[in-house]
């Protein structure tokens, strides 16, 4: 299957802009945090001692595709893969809905794939149209009473079976354990006796969570394996369970994050897409001052990734009072909002286009407009009736990109072939894998995130006092 592509050739122009020279000049030091994030994979795989200046060192995400095929491969039905698949069955055979509860990393790479790889409308449309499986919410991923509770209300009014799957290695996590007890206790008032079965933790092998689960007896539990810090564990059972309770096909998930691994490993620079688009971020972050970096989706159903990516960027180089301020944009709905700025507005940004070549769904036409045998033209559509909306997609993004060319506002694109599991899963293990390699060559342990515990500290105290 096709390898998505990166072509950083908006950015290369003289004023405002970075080379081919300068990314040539850059190629040793790319090659040296490509070894050093392969070397750390090796580390942390061998559960070697790691030196104190890499700790943390959470490098397990790197080499999950790979160990997770590998072991449905050897074990078949004992796999892991195997069993998250039965679970996500069991539960898709049981239940309408499944409330899908955790924060941070433990929700947004599951809600990236529901957007980009199900049906637009989801949760709408009649369940033969989403293959019989269960709707899917997201909530303890905020502390929003009126979002809680108009979806009790809204499970309570279908009068169906639903379930929970709570994300959250520790289960300390204010926002998540606050959600889980609320919607436990509505979910023991609807299930009775079933309420075990249809309660699923995703979590560490102990903790709060793993504690409360054990006690409640629920049959079947998942880990967030050791060394994946949770913007990283998109790819674990934390992203898994709830694509596979959508019906998606998790081993070609798996599939494209271990191509894209294998081509991070071998490429060179030249072809290799995660160190050209590192390589391209960081020449433009230190000559340009381009700090502000936007991830512009062209079409709706690649925002939720993108929003997943604004947190993996964020906390992984927001250190040291350093590190690009994320940006994701939905064009062309954002160009009639943030696109005035992006033209015209201060030069720290680089625009990084998301492209999908091939759309799902047949094109539609313009076409002309004819009402009870009368025509209408009114609104001198009908020179382009012939024009399908990709057609007028892919010209919005050819003009968008020739008039920042044209005042020399450095663009790049990431072109995907096709929007599925595997080029998905691509492009998630591309921009971990980049997040790795770019902290590893300015210095940055991309691991950890100590300014996050601030608040959390801060707030319990609050409430507690």
């Amino acid at each position: 299957m096709s390898l998505l592509k990166y072509d950083p050739s908006g950015a290369f122009f003289d004023h405002g802009g970075t080379s081919q020279a300068d990314l040539d000049a850059l190629a040793p030091q790319l090659e040296a945090a490509r070894a050093e994030v392969l070397a750390d994979a090796e580390l942390w795989a061998a559960g070697a001692a790691v030196p104190e200046q890499k700790e943390p060192l959470d490098a397990g995400f790197h080499l999950l595709p790979d160990r997770l095929l590998a072991e449905l491969k050897e074990k078949g039905a004992a796999s892991e893969l195997a069993r998250l698949k039965a679970t996500a069955d069991r539960l898709a055979g049981d239940c309408k809905s499944v409330v899908v509860l955790g924060i941070g990393g433990s929700y947004m790479g599951a809600r990236a794939l529901l957007e980009s790889c199900c049906h637009p409308y989801y949760n709408e449309v009649p369940a033969d149209a989403r293959g019989n499986r269960p709707r899917i919410y997201f909530e303890g991923n905020n502390v929003d009473n009126d979002a809680a509770t108009g979806l009790i209300e809204l499970l309570k009014s279908r009068d169906e079976p639903w379930g929970v799957v709570v994300i959250s290695k520790s289960g300390g996590t204010l926002e998540t354990a606050a959600a889980t007890r609320i919607f436990l206790r509505e979910l023991a008032a609807s299930a009775g006796d079933k309420l075990s079965q249809r309660f699923v933790p995703v979590t560490g092998t102990s903790g709060k969570l793993f504690d409360l689960a054990t006690a409640l007896g629920a049959p079947e539990m998942y880990d967030v394996p050791d060394g994946v810090g949770g913007r990283f564990s998109v790819l674990s059972a934390v992203g898994l369970l709830p694509a596979a309770i959508l019906g998606l096909d998790i081993e070609k998930l798996l599939a494209g994050a271990k191509a894209m691994n294998d081509h991070f490993a071998t490429a060179p620079v030249k072809d290799n897409v995660v160190l050209k688009y590192v390589g391209v971020s960081h020449l433009l972050e230190e000559t340009e001052d381009c700090v502000t970096r936007i991830l512009s989706t062209w079409g709706k159903r690649l925002e939720a990734a993108g929003l997943w990516y604004d947190q993996l960027l964020a906390e992984s180089l927001g250190k040291d009072e350093r590190g690009a301020l994320p940006l994701t944009v939905v064009n062309t709905r954002d160009l009639h909002s943030r696109g005035q700025q992006h033209q015209e507005g201060v030069r720290d940004k680089l625009i990084t286009n998301v492209i999908v070549e091939k759309q799902d769904s047949k094109p539609l036409a313009i076409g002309k407009l004819d009402l009870d045998g009368k025509a209408y033209n009114q609104d001198k559509l009908d020179e382009l009736a012939a024009k399908t909306l990709p057609e007028v997609l892919t010209a919005a993004i050819a003009g968008t990109n020739q008039a920042y060319a044209e005042d020399n506002r450095p663009t790049t694109d990431i072109v995907m072939p096709e929007l599925d599991e595997h080029t998905i899963g691509q492009f998630l293990q591309m921009m971990m894998l980049a997040t790795v390699v770019e902290g590893r060559l300015i210095g940055i342990n991309p691991y950890g995130q100590p300014g996050v515990e601030a608040y959390k500290k801060n707030m319990n105290a609050i409430l507690r006092k």
